[in-house]
């Protein structure tokens, strides 16, 4: 299954492209959204929406699913891309 991260509620688990754990801090859509990062350390911030790769939306359930950009957030992406390789 596949899902947009405008999809992503606030509370969700989601995965990350460096392989860390986060939760959803936010309600918003776009471009970067707040999460609760579980990385070395456990910290709250800003995330690129396409630096998330799955989602987690029912926590009772152990199912994933994987995240399609939008053309805007592709577009992001390439030029996060191009400005930092």
């Amino acid at each position: 299954m596949a899902m947009t991260t405008n999809e992503i509620k606030k509370g969700m688990k989601f995965k990350l492209a460096n392989g860390w754990m986060a939760t959803m801090r936010d309600n918003k859509k776009g471009n970067i959204r707040q999460a609760e990062v579980q990385g070395l350390y456990t910290e709250v911030g800003s995330v690129y929406a396409h630096d998330i790769i799955s989602c987690k939306p029912d926590a009772n359930v152990d199912v994933w699913h994987t995240i399609v950009l939008t053309d805007k957030q592709k577009q992001h992406a390439s030029i996060v891309g191009n400005l930092f390789g």
